[in-house]
This record gives structure tokens, sequence and C-alpha cells, in this order.
């Protein structure tokens, strides 16, 4: 760990790593199950690497968490190690988790996620590149969140919440994040693509699996941004958010 700088009354156990120029406040704990990368600044109080909550966990198990690079961990976070056996619970580079939020065993977040403070996921869940989780959102178990979606303040969601997408309240989809595309700097033609595809999914009546996979068939779509949003919906097990006016993304499956 060249450059680091660890503060005072700091706990970091025999066993964890940590890269270059990591900054490891006063009262932080850094469990032997983790493995920080370059430059990641963990504060006062945040737990990495500590068991998971599940009463089947065996605490012999060999398993840990990874936190990429620029990652940076406000006060009281919690992340917990996976559940199996040479498994991890992954954090990507450049991620902000802000004040007592929570990442529960087994989960996985792709680069440039922020959750704003009291975000809570609980176990496997996956959130994309770049989205954003206002405070005290929650997340059940096993939902996917794709990448660049807005996740509202206080919602809470139990179903997947599809690429670009925004969600309040339970389980809702409002629209797209329009201000997270042209922040993106896509197209004009991609973004009138990604309204296409949403109007697909959001507004057609049948189930929303058949709709997404009939429309990446048609070839209409070329942009990856729009067929990485149909392809969303060929995965996944807990359905899909709603529309506020109801509609299609009630998955027959469900």
């Amino acid at each position: 760990m060249p450059g680091s700088t660890i503060h005072p009354t700091a706990v970091i156990e025999e066993g964890a790593q940590l890269g270059a120029g990591c900054v490891i406040h006063s009262y932080a704990v850094i469990t032997r199950h983790a493995v920080l990368g370059d430059r990641v600044v963990v504060h006062p109080f945040a737990v990495i690497g500590g068991d998971p909550q599940d009463l089947k966990f065996d605490r012999t198990t060999r398993s840990g968490v990874r936190i990429g690079s620029d990652t940076v961990i406000r006060e009281h976070v919690t992340i917990h190690r996976a559940t199996k056996a040479d498994a991890w619970t992954e954090i990507g580079a450049g991620c902000y988790l802000m004040v007592s939020s929570h990442v529960a065993h087994d989960c996985r977040l792709a680069d440039k996620v922020i959750m704003a403070n009291a975000v809570l996921l609980a176990g496997h869940v996956q959130v994309g590149e770049g989205t954003f989780l206002g405070g005290a959102a929650l997340v059940h178990q096993f939902c996917r969140i794709g990448e660049g979606a807005m996740i509202g303040g206080g919602s809470r969601m139990a179903r997947d919440v599809p690429p670009f997408a925004m969600t309040t309240e339970r389980d809702e989809i409002v629209g797209l994040n329009v201000v997270g595309l042209r922040r993106r700097g896509l197209p004009k033609a991609t973004v009138e693509e990604l309204k296409r595809a949403f109007r697909t999914v959001n507004v057609q009546v049948g189930n929303v699996r058949e709709l997404a996979a009939s429309a990446l068939a048609s070839g209409e779509y070329s942009s990856p941004e729009a067929r990485r949003f149909l392809e969303f919906f060929g995965g996944g097990k807990r359905g899909f958010v709603r529309s506020r006016r109801g509609g299609s993304f009630d998955a027959a499956e469900d």
C-alpha cells in the first residue's frame, strides 16, 4: 500500500489488501476479507468486509469484498462479504457511497454508482454503471438495476429497473432519465431510439419480455444503448417496475 495514509485508531486486519494511495480514516474497520484498489477513501466508522447477515452463513467460508479504485466510502457505511466460497461482493471503480448506506452480501455494483445517505441494498442486488440511488431508497434481494438509472429518494424497489429509467415510490417507473442521457453526451438519434424502446415496453399491451424480444428482432434499433435497454428484459427473475398508469410493465410471470 505505497503512499497510503492510515489515521490513528483505524483497524486493518491482517490479510486485508490495500492499493496505492488509499486513505483510511480513524475508527474505520477493514477486515481481512477486504481488497481495496488504488486511492480508495474510507471514512470513520465504516466497516468493509464484515460477515453477511445470513443465519445459515458459515463464518469459516473464504469469501470477500472487492472495492474498485477511486471509490469513496463515507461514515458508517457497511459492505458485507459474499456467502459462497471464493465469491465476492464487488464495488466498482469511482463509486461514491454516502453516509450509512449498506451493501449486503453478494451484491455487485458497476463503476460510478452513487448511493446517497441511508440507501439499503439487500443481498445479491446488481447495480449498473452510472446509476444514482436517492437517499433512503430500499432495494429487495436479487433485484437488478440497469445502467444509468435514477432511483428516487425514499423509494422501494422489489422488481428489476431497466437501464436509463427513473423510478419512485413502490416499483413505479416514471420515464427515462433524460438528464442523465444528456450528460452522457449521447447523440439525439440514440435518445430518440431509447424513447421508442421505452414506449414499446411501457405503453403497448402484452408481456414485456416478449415485447422487448420482438423489438430487438425487428432490426429497428441500432444503437448499443437501445439494444441494451431491450436486452435487459431477457434476464432476471423478479419481474419489472411498473408505469404509474399500470400497463405492460406488469409481467405475466409475476
